[in-house]
């Protein structure tokens, strides 16, 4: 199992991901520094595999707009 993600941190900013560990790109790595602490998901849904979850994040980030990626993240979990 896969998973496509949004990340905010106290800065506001936010990180659009895929991962087959969830828990562990929750956490500080380097890519996720520039968002601040206490980072939260703000959405996540569960693919069937990693290869569909790096294409919803391909996806995602041509919108360069988080309330856009946010929305298609949601429709998939309907």
């Amino acid at each position: 199992m896969a998973w496509a993600y949004i990340l905010r941190g106290d800065s506001g900013r936010h990180y659009i991901g895929s991962t087959t560990n969830l828990e562990r790109r929750h956490g500080q790595t380097h890519s996720t520094k520039r968002l601040g602490d206490n980072l939260k998901i703000v959405a996540a849904v569960e693919l069937a595999a990693l290869g569909e979850a790096r294409a919803l994040e391909r996806e995602m980030k041509r919108k360069k707009n988080p309330r856009l990626a946010l929305a298609m993240l949601q429709s998939r979990l309907r």
